[in-house]
């Protein structure tokens, strides 16, 4: 097995170089570094994490959070996380919280047993027992919010502006003629739903149509979403604005048992842009946000505070796009 003190031979360099240049990449010269990834490629080395581990007092791995896992909305955004955290030499531990405090308490506690390095939390609130840490961290404590975006918790996120994407939501669907327009929010606690209902509000009133809009509280669920719109079909609605993709499938479900079409009697816009948006028939016209690069760029952030970096970048806001397909019309003359 080649060890470390062959490559920095082979290499020119001391075994601190070699280390560098696999731990911390960046604070090694570019001409140095890529001379010795060619010795470790040619050699085969391979570093022996657990010893690095009991040295340096790292786990190697990251604790990434998810609200609920079998929302398909997460999938690409763990996907992104984990090619970032590979890329940055670190595992992933992924733990399905459920909206559960307790479950989230659970795992913080994994950050302040320090078997992981770092915690990407891609819920709405940070676990309490981790306040202290943050308290005395400031920014170097190794917290990422990813998706949600709350000030208050005061650490590094990364999102959309979910206000200016729902306002483009409505937008459309004003430009297309609707104006007695349902929404179906996700809970009322999601900083995600209070911003988007406050662009969708927003569009309206520079509209003249604040008074005309509809609006039921889902929890980003099918099942949810089929309920509330079953409610606001016996309205005149003649467009449906839901906060998640899913739950736009849900209320095309019930349009269609009602008896209605989409979109020759209902439009339904959608939140996300889930794989499956594309495919449904009809095809969902749906704000397209970055799952993937969400991700990979929280986990890219709490790496350079596991770095050490002197000035992390502390908010950083990704491009949306509304993506029309043909789940939205103009309305039915006779509603």
């Amino acid at each position: 097995m080649t060890t470390i003190i062959e490559v920095a031979a082979a290499a020119g360099v001391s075994t601190a170089t070699v280390s560098r240049v696999l731990s911390q990449p960046d604070r090694v010269a570019e001409r140095t570094r890529r001379r010795v990834l060619e010795v470790v490629a040619a050699l085969g080395y391979r570093p022996n994490v657990a010893a690095r581990s009991l040295r340096t007092a790292r786990a190697g791995k990251i604790l990434l959070t998810v609200p609920d896992i079998s929302n398909p909305f997460f999938a690409s955004v763990i996907r992104g996380a984990e090619e970032a955290a590979r890329d940055a030499g670190y595992a992933v531990v992924v733990g399905d919280t459920r909206h559960d405090t307790q479950v989230e308490e659970q795992y913080a506690e994994m950050l302040s047993r320090r078997e992981v390095d770092g915690l990407v939390f891609l819920g709405h609130r940070l676990p309490v027992s981790l306040t202290p840490l943050l308290a005395r961290l400031g920014a170097a404590a190794p917290i990422v919010n990813g998706c949600e975006y709350s000030p208050d918790i005061g650490v590094p996120s990364v999102h959309i502006d979910n206000a200016t994407a729902s306002s483009d939501a409505m937008e459309h669907l004003i430009a297309l003629g609707h104006r007695d327009i349902g929404i179906i929010t996700g809970p009322p606690i999601s900083p995600i739903s209070r911003d988007r209902l406050a662009g969708a509000i927003r569009a309206a009133e520079r509209g003249g149509l604040e008074r005309r809009l509809h609006v039921r509280a889902g929890d980003y669920s099918a099942r949810s979403a089929f309920e509330e719109a079953r409610h606001l079909l016996d309205g005149n609605v003649t467009a449906l604005f839901c906060f998640s993709d899913e739950m736009a499938l849900g209320a095309i479900s019930a349009i269609g048992e009602a008896g209605l079409s989409c979109p020759g009697d209902i439009s339904v816009i959608g939140f996300d842009d889930l794989p499956i948006a594309r495919y449904f028939h009809p095809a969902l016209t749906t704000i397209a946000q970055p799952k993937g690069l969400i991700g990979r760029r929280a986990v890219e952030l709490l790496a350079q505070i596991l770095r050490g970096a002197e000035s992390p970048v502390r908010q950083v806001t990704l491009g949306h796009e509304l993506v029309v397909r043909s789940s939205t019309a103009p309305p039915p003359r006779n509603r």
